[in-house]
């Protein structure tokens, strides 16, 4: 018998659980599927094997005598798989957290603090997936999603806050036009070309109105499609930026950026998305997160 002899892994999984439990609807619970998929499972079991596994009365299912081999020899085979599975993680540690990150946070803040990350919490792996644009509610291939953002939430997320978001002007020493720019005063900065990114075209407006200036006297200068582009800018000397706090922190530190006016609350919030339930660890990975963004 070769590989082509097997039926459909799938097919065999929800016919063990339905056999074990009894029940289609239980099985379907187990599985996280529906009533109709496990139903759909074992009929195309039943097809591919000629066989009837399951007499159907008023009193719910009843396994027929191929029904009790399969389920005995099938349940046997994924107690075995089960144990293996166990075993390989013991083996080889704990399975990789899948974590989403838009790109210029990914390279601006979580990769710099990998290292500290790995040292702080060892049991942790992490695997990181650039991600652009609005999230899918769904976090396809994600254990969680890390991002700058606001409520509403989509249905079914669990959300750690982290920190609240703080964006403020920056501009490098090395704009030719550094001193006099830096002087101005935030109502006098408006009038002046602005940066802009096209991942965040509010950024600026939110920053005005925060000040209480009108959004509508700012000025457009070049724009870039995502901050990380933006931020290159501005430390080239290009122009006058907008940014997260955090993001910048280290630009600041080194001399590289300079924000001379500042930073402000937004309504947005530095969070940590999942599904919700969807892994222990995320708890102490939102801790390390928070206090992180704290430090900084």
């Amino acid at each position: 018998m070769d590989a082509s002899d097997l039926p459909p892994l799938t097919a065999l999984r929800a016919f063990e659980a339905a056999a074990r439990r009894g029940s289609v609807s239980e099985a379907a619970a187990e599985l996280h599927v529906t009533h109709g998929a496990v139903s759909r499972q074992v009929k195309a079991l039943e097809a591919r094997l000629g066989l009837t596994l399951f007499e159907r009365d008023g009193r719910g299912l009843q396994l027929t005598d191929a029904g009790r081999r399969l389920r005995d020899a099938s349940g046997e085979a994924f107690d075995r798989l089960r144990a293996g599975v166990r075993e390989a993680r013991r083996v080889s540690g704990p399975p990789a957290l899948v974590l989403g990150c838009p790109g210029s946070l990914l390279a601006r803040w979580v990769i710099p603090r990998l290292d500290r990350l790995a040292r702080d919490l060892p049991d942790l792996p992490v695997h990181l997936s650039p991600r652009e644009g609005l999230p899918d509610p769904a976090l396809a291939g994600l254990d969680a999603m890390l991002l700058i953002g606001e409520a509403p939430w989509p249905r079914g997320w669990e959300v750690h806050r982290l920190a609240r978001e703080r964006i403020g002007p920056v501009l490098s020493p090395r704009h030719p036009r550094f001193e006099s720019l830096a002087g101005l005063s935030p109502a006098q900065l408006v009038r002046e070309p602005l940066l802009q990114t096209a991942s965040r075209p509010q950024a600026w407006p939110q920053w005005a109105t925060r000040l209480g200036l009108d959004p509508s006297t700012l000025q457009a200068g070049s724009g870039f499609e995502h901050l990380y582009y933006l931020l290159e800018a501005a430390v080239a000397g290009l122009g006058v930026a907008i940014a997260p706090q955090q993001l910048v922190a280290e630009d600041l530190a080194s001399g590289r950026l300079a924000a001379p006016w500042g930073f402000v609350d937004t309504d947005a919030h530095w969070c940590l998305c999942s599904r919700s339930g969807a892994d222990a660890r995320l708890d102490a990975l939102a801790g390390w997160l928070r206090a992180r963004l704290a430090h900084d």
